[in-house]
C-alpha cells in the first residue's frame, strides 16, 4: 500500500513543528520510520512545501518526488486537494492507477508500525471504504459547553444540557490523528472521510497524542520515553 506523508513547512500552534527535535531526532523521523517497519506498505511518499523538509525526509529514507504546490500547503488548504494532487501525478508518472492508500500525519509520533500494519489488515479484512485510528474520548459529549464573550456559559446543545454522572452516558470516540486509510475513489468522489463501511482502529490514549502545541509536544516526548 502507498503511504502518503503530509508535511507543510509552515504551523501555526507549534514553529516548524514537523521538524522540531523530538527525542533528539526530527519528529517527522519517528512516522517515516514506522513507515518503513510496516510490514503492508510499500511506498513511503513525504509530500512537501519544504526543501528543508524534503532534504530529512530523504536522509531519514522516505521518497520526496516532488514538492507540494503553495497553493496546497496553506493554512487553509484542504488535505484532500493534496492526497488528489499527489495520487493523480504518482499514477501518471508510474502508469498505474491508485486505488487505497494510507496517510500518517507527522503530529503522531507514538504510533508504530504494529498498529499501522493491524490497521491495514482491518482495512482489507473489511473491504472498507476508510479505516480511521481512534481513541476513547476523555469526557462525555454532554459536557461540552460554549462561552460567550463575557464567559457566561452556554449549552452546546440543548440536548446536551443535562447534568448526569459520566457512567450514565455511552462511551464516545474521537480521532487521534495518527492512521487514515481511505479507498481513493471514495474519498474524492465524497470529499469526507466518514462512509458506510467506515471502521475505526483503536488505539490507547498514551499512544493517540495529536502534537498541536508546546504542551502536546512536551506531553507526546515525555510517553515516548516511558
Amino acid at each position: 500500500m502507498l503511504c502518503i506523508i503530509p508535511a507543510r513547512a509552515d504551523s501555526k500552534g507549534l514553529k516548524n513543528k514537523n521538524i522540531l527535535k523530538f527525542n533528539k531526532k526530527p519528529l517527522i523521523y519517528y512516522t517515516i520510520k514506522a513507515a518503513l517497519k510496516s510490514k503492508k506498505i510499500k511506498r513511503v511518499v513525504v509530500i512537501t512545501d519544504s526543501k528543508k523538509i524534503a532534504n530529512i525526509s530523504k536522509k531519514i529514507g522516505a521518497e520526496v518526488p516532488f514538492l507540494r504546490p503553495k497553493k496546497l500547503a496553506s493554512s487553509s488548504s484542504m488535505v484532500i486537494d493534496t492526497y488528489s494532487y499527489v495520487i493523480e501525478r504518482l499514477s501518471k508518472n508510474n502508469k498505474k492507477k491508485i486505488n487505497e492508500f494510507i496517510s500518517l500525519l507527522p503530529t503522531a509520533p507514538l504510533r508504530d508500525s504494529k498498529d499501522i500494519d493491524n490497521a491495514i489488515n482491518l482495512f482489507k479484512r473489511k473491504k472498507a471504504d476508510s479505516v480511521i485510528s481512534m481513541t476513547e474520548a476523555n469526557y462525555p459529549i454532554h459536557w461540552n459547553k460554549l462561552l460567550k464573550r463575557d464567559n457566561k456559559i452556554f449549552p452546546y446543545s440543548k440536548s446536551f444540557d443535562a447534568i448526569s454522572n459520566r457512567q450514565v452516558y455511552a462511551k464516545t470516540f474521537i480521532p487521534n490523528g495518527a492512521i487514515y486509510i481511505f479507498n481513493y475513489k471514495k474519498l474524492t468522489k465524497s470529499r469526507n472521510y466518514y462512509f458506510k463501511k467506515t471502521y475505526a482502529y483503536l488505539m490507547p490514549k498514551e499512544k493517540s497524542v495529536d502534537i498541536d502545541d508546546i504542551f502536546d509536544f512536551k506531553l507526546a516526548e515525555s510517553l515516548y520515553k516511558l
